[in-house]
């Protein structure tokens, strides 16, 4: 009976280890949206998007 539950608590432990990454992804996808809003609308989204895409370029310089 031990050894039914571990397994049943293994499993369920693999069906959820992806979904951190897909609501990592979901809030990641929002953010975007709100700085493209923002980033068309007013100068403090431009400022934001500037110095993400600033950011970005530095990993991208360093590796």
């Amino acid at each position: 009976m031990k050894r039914l539950t571990a397994l049943r608590t293994r499993m369920r432990v693999r069906d959820e280890a992806g979904q951190t990454s897909f609501e990592y992804l979901g809030i990641a996808v929002v953010i975007a949206v709100i700085i493209g809003v923002l980033a068309g609308t007013t100068d403090i989204g431009t400022t934001v998007l500037n110095g993400i895409l600033d950011k970005i370029q530095d990993i991208i310089d360093a590796g």
